[in-house]
């Protein structure tokens, strides 16, 4: 075999090799892994409640019915009924019937309505806004009538004897205190002063017993000897007869 033919022979194994490199590449990829399916999102779970939202506190106190009432009439006339701190307002007199139309729509019985209408208009916040002329307000806060001069007086005076009230009781806890420790004092002076209640039994005990000696001894009856005569004077008549 010559060069020539050798040479061919290299070129078609050449163009060969060079076709069977593309067929190839396809098997190698059909071999490979199929890609992963993408995994569905996962769902965010919803961060636990605190321990205070989950359950109310054991030691919460219950709202009073009447405060409850009250914040109705706050929201549903606040022109009529303010929050605090802002001052109370002078309220129309006769209001409690402009309420009672409302009561259905408030939720709330004539007794419940009655019963929040002398809470709000009693206590220093409202006495404090019943000057003389002031001008009383209806349920949308509208001007209703005037702050009479007894009106006002008589505010006055309930506020001076509540504030007389809390004097009294402000001096009357610091005597209080003074009075019971004297009293404990007394008392435990007392205690300390009186006899033990065996000390008496002791001593009547110590009283009564004969001294131990030859002549307290009892000496033996003689049947020679006659009976001890009774060393009692007899009575006389007229001291019987007197008894």
């Amino acid at each position: 075999m010559g060069f020539e033919q050798l040479a061919e022979l290299k070129k078609q194994l050449a163009a060969a090799r060079a076709e069977a490199a593309p067929a190839a590449k396809p098997v190698a990829k059909s071999g490979a892994k199929p890609a992963r399916k993408p995994s569905p999102p996962r769902r965010a779970t919803p961060a636990p409640k605190p321990a205070a939202e989950a359950r109310p506190a054991a030691d919460a106190k219950p709202v009073d019915p009447v405060v409850k009432s009250i914040g109705r009439l706050q929201k549903r006339f606040p022109n009529a009924f303010p929050k605090n701190p802002a001052p109370k307002l002078p309220l129309k007199v006769g209001i409690f019937e402009d309420l009672v139309v409302h009561a259905k729509d408030l939720s709330l019985s004539e007794a419940e309505l009655r019963d929040a209408i002398k809470t709000w208009c009693r206590g220093s916040r409202y006495w404090k806004c019943l000057v003389e002329g002031a001008a009383r307000v209806d349920l949308t806060g509208g001007e209703a009538g005037k702050v009479t001069a007894q009106e006002a007086a008589g505010a006055q005076r309930l506020q001076a004897h509540r504030a007389g009230r809390g004097a009294a009781k402000a001096a009357a806890s610091p005597a209080d205190a003074s009075a019971s420790a004297s009293a404990s004092a007394s008392a435990s002076t007392a205690a300390a002063s009186v006899p033990s209640v065996d000390e008496p039994a002791q001593a009547a005990q110590a009283a009564a017993a004969p001294q131990a000696g030859p002549e307290s001894q009892p000496q033996a009856a003689s049947p020679d000897t006659p009976a001890a005569e009774s060393t009692t004077p007899p009575v006389a008549p007229s001291a019987a007869a007197s008894a």
